[in-house]
């Protein structure tokens, strides 16, 4: 099965704070305009293939597309909900759980608002670590079960979606989420194919960040193999420099964001 997923973060009203803070996290915001454009570009996709990642374990329409937010930012709710509902999309929106009724962030009662309109809620990790992948398996236990039930016991249903903090996929961050009672995990891989590992749907996505067009959020949609290629080879050579960095990489992240 191919799917082609966006992932999208906040979106941002003039003068808005949501979010994670800093010039790294901002990289990753977009104006309501280019929110606007992108929603516009992608009106022709039919409502069947707009489904949520939960139907995929049954017939869908090749290829479903996907529209996901991370880390539970309040423009959620003020902001990208209300254009969503208007365009005829509902969202797969990942909270970070630790972060809920922060400045900034989503309330308890924001998460249960979104779910009560009809989107979809995951986890995001309780923390929101950096490196989830290097994280031990005790702490990788930790930040998904933690989160998955403070959600669960909100909405008063399971939740058994997640996406991955900084994207990474490892087999232990997948064996951990399913332990939690995770199904489909999403990464920020960019890939259009399903994996399975441990009884998990893993799916990767395509990321629009600040300033990214309307054309290129349509190219993700439509599943455009140079789109996706361009896309594959900056995230591949993203990872190999985390890799071989490890901790480094952040510190020298941080210090060419200048924070």
């Amino acid at each position: 099965m191919r799917v082609h997923a966006l992932e999208y973060h906040d979106v941002m009203e003039s003068g808005q704070e949501s979010g994670f803070p800093g010039r790294a996290a901002d990289s990753y915001k977009l104006s309501v305009t280019d929110f606007e454009a992108h929603l516009l570009a992608l009106a022709d996709i039919t409502s069947e293939a707009r489904c949520s990642a939960l139907d995929l374990a049954g017939p869908v329409p090749a290829p479903p597309v996907l529209l996901t937010f991370d880390d539970g930012g309040c423009s959620a709710l003020t902001t990208i909900a209300p254009r969503l509902e208007r365009a005829g999309w509902r969202g797969h929106f990942f909270v970070t759980t630790g972060r809920l009724g922060q400045p900034g962030f989503l309330t308890e009662a924001g998460v249960r608002e979104l779910r009560s309109r009809g989107h979809w809620i995951g986890s995001h990790s309780e923390s929101h670590p950096l490196r989830m992948a290097a994280l031990t398996d005790a702490e990788l236990r930790r930040e998904w079960s933690h989160s998955v039930g403070r959600l669960s016991d909100l909405l008063g249903s399971p939740v058994t979606l997640a996406s991955v903090p900084g994207g990474g996929f490892s087999r232990r961050v997948a064996s951990t989420a399913a332990a939690a009672g995770i199904r489909v995990l999403f990464t920020s891989e960019p890939e259009v194919g399903v994996k399975h590992h441990a009884g998990v749907r893993v799916i990767g996505r395509f990321t629009l960040r600040r300033g990214d067009g309307s054309i290129r959020a349509a190219r993700f949609a439509r599943g455009a193999a140079l789109a996706r290629w361009r896309e594959w080879t900056w995230w591949n050579g993203k990872k190999l420099a985390k890799a071989i960095g490890g901790p480094a990489y952040l510190g020298l992240r941080r210090a060419l964001m200048g924070e």
